[in-house]
């Protein structure tokens, strides 16, 4: 199996291109097994990533789309930051030369498919391009499909690259729920799809086939779809209309399973795991490559759709854009995570070309505008080689500083330098390019960051229109390095920001080593100050050494080179104009605040007379992804190397797995499709510079076992009546069987259930029978067995009984500042304080935020006791794409977990149905329909209550949803579940619902 997968993988590598068109053809290795480190033809791009929209109005004819002048149908209205603002395919075109002045090299354009012009639930517009009715038109606002082909055509006569941003994940809203519009979540495990004839199946179990299950719409799904009789040909191609095509799921919370299956918001999300919807998506985007000569694609929410989904499209898409000509065609995606064992899976084991690098963002910020440790970019750039495999690696990825959702570089250099100067934001701003420009990767520039532009977050408050606005947000911001505002244009090539990313761009053209050459770590210091790498071209062996200091002191540093006593010669930055290396190679350089030098070789780095020994450590799994095999060599020199990998196993050849030309030398072998057991044999070989290679011994592995993670509940939480257990596989593969097991004060376990839907595995314990004391103390496992293993996870421990309260709980966050708080990480701030309500322990706060992409946790008592994502202590930040309004933030002490809720994710109507119903004036008992039992929706708290007077009693009842029996909830918030009783003293009652527990109580 290893053979044929490597086999398809070698086959499938590309030609080694030359590191840069200036350099000589590197020497040919003498032996077959030693490569070159792979430049793919993307590999010194410069991006300018623009929204049409907001860069120029050039022909205010199609302002409205041409659907008339009421701006809630035509979207139009440039006073409002939330809709069509006036800019289009007119105006780029009209500002070429400006874009192309800053050494652009491709253009990277928002979606710009006709989009649903205004979604009247998100008070909003479609120019963004994100709410896609028709794939096959320009959006009319923006202009049409032959003034798409000029601008390509203009571009490409000018040696510049158009690429299209594009979405897989979902279309518009336009689908309902018979039971409403837009609904919560529910989960597989839950309700589970269901073929047309009512057979349960979970769909995992036919992605990446071509094969699927026929559904009906009545019958297959947890919420029943439906089209309003003027839209049910809204969309193009038509086979979008088709309901059974979409999730028909719910809301996504962006975790855990429902984060693959959810609406975003209501957009409906499409059933990527079905053949029809990944041949249907390889059609829309083969047509635009063919038709309209586009160049690449940025791909949208790549990590909210399944894998399967990406191992057929990117090898598909990419071998027809080949057949087309576009021998560069490149694709990458949009996985918003600070992870690179997680970013990487999608270039690796998803065959995709590259993501976009959000790892780097988080890097260059902390080290430009927050002047962290310079170490920390250390750190970072040893984790590349995640990315290294036969057909493609890190220099591939395009970096960024801010985007359209998140913010602003230079939003973020304000936030996080509140009493700075103008000049010395400018100077971080410029630093953080530096940065971005001289390390590995394909810079990308969010267009208005070269005019300083700032604003006071993400989404629509990072979207400022380069021609004059009339919005009053935008004419408030604030301008970095200008005293311009946004109620003129901002074209000013003259601008400090546009001249340095122009000067950088200019820089790495004529040094194209800058932007190819393998990036080596040199120096770091502690603290604040320098951190200094190499760049090398394999072919030209001149070393570039390049400092950035983010101190606001002049720094010096001693930094190691691979060439002793050897002169250097500045060509960037503020700085003696020579120096030379010690005879141990090093090279003294002092950097100005908040800036950066570059030094060039005076010549080659000496040729070695012979190859280095190499030795490879034993292989193991990679500590963050157990799909992977972490395969690290030891070479024993300090000049420039390239080291090439292979695996293969018993009977086959041995096949290249990826190439690393920068110290320490490694690679993430992916074996995920690979069955527990597989043995497997590794070796490396070494090639110096002067053409010489020696291969190490090999060394025997096998492919690890699955690891098994309990999800929920919370490690240390307290829990009462129903405990939801869930469990995640790594890696996931849809054959996986999760059971579980429980043990009650340390006696045995005992067998809870076992669930086969991916990729969440849960069942539910049912504590209340057991009557346990308070104090109890239960844990719970997951085991799995399977084709060569067997596995245990660790077990979880939880308390019976409720959970001692903090003093304080303050909801930290990214928006902070939003809320009236002097910065983000304030702990001390009252807005960001949550409330705890007695009646259910629940704390709350609800506030008004701007639309927006955010980061948050719950913070416990002022001190750095946190909780983020599924309530682990001091865990990764729950990320909020919020659509603008009232959010209320929920922590829960038991679980520790914290959340972001929303009205519109509330049911129509909550019921206390049961035995009391007549008592509180209905016509008779367990009536869901009656008027006087419904509860009334508390939109500070969004708890549902209800207060009335019952004669003492014993009751009995629910919460019924909708006014219906189809979803109801009993005991412990368990649907379906068994009757509530509640044994009333007589005199006043009130009622609670919650709709993230489903626990009514009365009391």
């Amino acid at each position: 199996m290893l053979a044929a997968a490597l086999a398809v993988s070698a086959s499938g590598f590309p030609a080694q291109a030359t590191p840069g068109t200036k350099d000589p053809e590197p020497k040919k290795p003498a032996s077959s097994s030693a490569l070159h480190s792979l430049r793919a033809p993307v590999a010194d791009e410069n991006f300018y990533f623009v929204m049409a929209d907001r860069f120029s109005n050039g022909d205010t004819a199609n302002d409205d789309g041409g659907l008339g002048g009421d701006p809630m149908v035509s979207g139009f209205d440039p006073t409002n930051k939330g809709f069509y603002n006036g800019g289009d395919l007119a105006g780029l075109l009209g500002k070429i030369d400006y874009i192309q002045g800053l050494g652009t090299t491709s253009i990277w354009l928002t979606p710009s498919f006709k989009n649903k012009a205004v979604q009247t639930e998100d008070k909003s517009a479609g120019y963004h391009g994100y709410w896609v009715t028709d794939f096959t038109q320009i959006d009319p606002h923006l202009g049409t499909n032959n003034e798409l082909k000029t601008l390509i055509k203009e571009a490409h006569s000018r040696g510049m690259k158009v690429y299209f941003d594009i979405i897989t994940n979902h279309t518009a809203d336009v689908i309902s729920y018979k039971e409403k519009a837009r609904q919560p979540y529910i989960s597989k495990d839950v309700v589970p799809y269901r073929t047309a004839s009512g057979e349960v199946f979970d769909d995992r179990d036919f992605a990446g086939t071509k094969a699927f299950p026929k559904l009906d719409v009545e019958k297959s799904f947890p919420y029943v779809p439906v089209l309003e009789k003027a839209e049910e040909n809204l969309k193009v191609p038509k086979w979008l209309n088709d309901p059974t095509l979409y999730h028909n799921r719910g809301d996504t919370t962006f975790v855990g399973e429902d984060s693959y299956y959810g609406d975003f918001f209501g957009l409906d999300d499409l059933f990527t795991e079905h053949p029809k919807v990944v041949d249907g998506m390889e059609k829309i985007y083969k047509t635009w490559i063919r038709e309209f000569g586009v160049d690449g694609f940025r791909i949208d929410t790549m990590k909210h759709v399944n894998n399967e989904f990406w191992q057929e499209f990117g090898p598909e898409v990419l071998s027809y854009a080949k057949a087309q000509g576009k021998d560069e065609f490149f694709m990458f995606g949009e996985v918003f995570d600070t992870t690179k064992s997680f970013t990487s899976q999608f270039t690796t084991r998803n065959q995709m070309q590259a993501v976009l690098d959000f790892p780097f963002q988080d890097a260059a910020r902390s080290f430009a505008s927050k002047s962290k440790d310079a170490r920390s970019l250390e750190t970072f750039f040893a984790g590349d080689d995640w990315y290294t495999d036969a057909d493609s690696n890190v220099y591939q990825l395009p970096t960024f500083l801010g985007n359209h959702d998140m913010g602003r570089i230079g939003s973020f250099i304000a936030t996080d330098n509140p009493g700075a100067t103008d000049t010395e934001k400018v100077a971080r701003d410029q630093l953080a390019h530096e940065l971005m420009y001289f390390s590995r990767g394909n810079p990308v520039i969010y267009y208005g960051d070269e005019q300083g532009f700032t604003g006071p977050g993400g989404d629509q408050d990072a979207r400022q229109t380069l021609f004059a606005s009339q919005v009053p947000e935008y004419l408030d911001d604030d301008l970095l390095g200008t005293d311009a505002t946004h109620a003129a244009d901002n074209f000013n090539a003259g601008h400090p920001l546009y001249t340095k990313i122009s000067q950088l761009a200019a820089l790495t053209k004529e040094h194209p080593a800058l932007r190819d050459g393998a990036h080596q770590h040199r120096y770091a210091s502690e603290g604040p100050g320098i951190y200094a790498f190499s760049r090398t071209a394999a072919a030209d062996q001149r070393e570039y050494v390049v400092a950035l200091n983010n101190s606001e002191q002049p720094q010096t540093a001693e930094v190691p080179t691979y060439i002793g006593k050897r002169n250097y010669t500045r060509i960037y930055g503020d700085a003696a104009n020579q120096a030379k290396t010690s005879a141990e190679g090093k090279l003294t350089v002092t950097v100005p605040p908040l800036s950066a030098v570059v030094y060039k070789s005076s010549g080659r780095i000496p040729h070695s007379k012979s190859a280095p020994a190499i030795e490879l450590q034993e292989p193991a799994a990679a500590p963050a992804d157990n799909g992977r095999i972490k395969v690290t060599a030891d070479v024993g020199g300090t000049s420039f190397y390239e080291v090439t990998f292979e695996a293969k196993t018993a009977g086959g050849g041995w096949t290249p797995i990826g190439t690393d030309d920068t110290a320490p030398y490694q690679v993430f072998h992916d074996v995920a499709d690979l069955n527990a057991g597989t043995p497997l044999e590794y070796r490396a070989t070494v090639l110096d510079n002067g053409g010489h290679t020696a291969t190490s011994a090999s060394r025997a592995a096998a492919v690890p076992a699955p690891a098994l993670t309990i999800q929920k509940p919370v490690e240390g939480s307290y829990v009462k009546g129903s405990v939801e257990l869930s469990a995640t596989a790594d890696p996931e593969k849809p054959t996986h069987v999760v059971s579980f097991e429980r043990s009650i004060a340390g006696g045995d376990w005992t067998a809870m259930g076992s669930d086969d839907t991916s990729p969440a595995y849960s069942v539910t314990d049912d504590l209340a029978d057991l009557e346990l004391p308070g104090g109890t103390v239960v844990q719970y496992r997951a085991a799995m067995t399977g084709p060569g293993f067997s596995v245990v996870s660790e077990p979880r421990t939880v308390t019976v009984g409720d959970a001692p309260q903090p003093d304080s709980v303050t909801v930290e966050g990214s928006f902070k500042t939003e809320l009236g708080c002097p910065n983000d990480v304030d702990e001390a701030c009252p807005a960001a304080s949550m409330t705890l309500d007695p009646e259910d322990n629940i704390w709350r706060l609800t506030v008004d935020l701007p639309k927006g992409l955010y980061e948050y946790k719950a913070a416990l008592n002022g001190t750095d006791v946190s909780y983020g994502v599924d309530g682990v202590l001091n865990g990764s930040n729950i990320v909020l794409d919020h659509p603008g309004g009232a959010v209320t933030f929920r922590y829960d002490n038991r679980t520790h977990v914290t959340s972001a809720v929303y009205a519109s994710q509330q049911p129509q109507a909550v019921a206390v149905a049961g035995s009391l119903n007549a008592a509180l004036g209905c016509s008779g008992d367990w009536l869901p329909a009656c008027d006087q039992a419904q509860l009334t929706l508390d939109q500070a708290t969004l708890v549902w209550k209800l207060s009335a007077n019952l004669d003492a009693g014993t009751y009995e009842f629910k919460a019924a949803l909708n006014r219906t029996w189809d979803e109801n909830y009993g005991a412990d918030g368990v649907r379906n579940g068994g009757n509530i009783v509640y044994k009333h003293d007589g005199g006043p009652v009130t009622f609670r619902y919650d709709h993230v527990t489903h626990l009514l109580t009365a009391g």
